[in-house]
């Protein structure tokens, strides 16, 4: 979780606990590696290229970090992960922020300043939690027994290794919620059928950048992959509101 490394002294340490006042790459990489450990250099450059951070440069052209870098690369990180916002969002609100301003929630209801992790932001981040067994899956989702059955059988959900993920927990709570109003996981397989299709889309769409060996054309490519995706949502939505809209015609 995030707040994991708030309390763990780190590379980037002094023996009082508290941090450099600069830091350089690799060592921004062991400070975010235990709660981030897939981040590349390459992805952090890619985040300075799209304008999340600003690092120092020396008269070399070394980038240095200080403590408020770390910590807003924390926050871009952990939104990513857990919010699963795209790279233009974030970009939005943290400018906003820069200029001052008082910017609306973020998507989930974050409206914290992205300045410093702080124990509440790491508590509202909580939603990436270790894979849940079966009962915690059912207990953190109101979903039933056989709820959760169905679910598995229809391949709305999938069980690795007995334990489901963030996003069975997602789809298990949105389920139980249909559920309440008889909409049962038979009728949900073209919702699984839709979002196969809308992935087969998305990787034709970042194929070219997918080919690319390189970590930041990887990290272009799921950015890319969101931001088609948060475009399909908004199609979706847009279509079913306007038809629901209309029943009241």
């Amino acid at each position: 979780m995030v707040s994991s490394a708030h309390a763990r002294r780190s590379p980037g340490t002094g023996g009082d606990g508290s941090r450099s006042q600069v830091l350089n790459i690799g060592e921004v990489l062991a400070e975010l590696s235990s709660d981030f450990p897939q981040t590349t250099a390459s992805k952090i450059r890619f985040l300075e290229e799209k304008g999340l951070v600003t690092p120092q440069r020396t008269a070399a052209g070394y980038r240095k970090y200080t403590p408020a870098d770390i910590d807003r690369l924390r926050f871009i990180l952990a939104l990513q992960r857990d919010q699963y916002l795209p790279l233009k969002v974030i970009k939005d609100y943290l400018d906003a922020v820069d200029r001052g301003e008082r910017p609306e929630q973020l998507d989930g209801g974050l409206s914290l300043a992205p300045r410093s992790v702080t124990d509440q932001l790491a508590s509202e981040l909580a939603g990436h939690t270790r894979p849940l067994t079966r009962a915690e899956l059912q207990g953190r989702t109101g979903a039933s027994a056989e709820l959760v059955d169905e679910l598995l059988a229809y391949g709305i959900i999938v069980e690795e290794s007995q334990r489901f993920d963030e996003h069975a927990v997602r789809i298990a709570t949105a389920s139980a919620k249909l559920a309440a109003h008889g909409i049962e996981p038979r009728h949900l397989r073209p919702f699984r059928a839709a979002a196969d299709r809308e992935l087969g889309l998305v990787e034709r769409a970042v194929a070219p950048l997918t080919t690319r060996r390189d970590v930041s054309s990887r990290a272009r490519a799921a950015e890319t992959a969101r931001e088609i995706s948060d475009a399909c949502l908004a199609l979706h939505s847009a279509l079913v509101n306007g038809a629901i809209s209309r029943l009241d015609h």
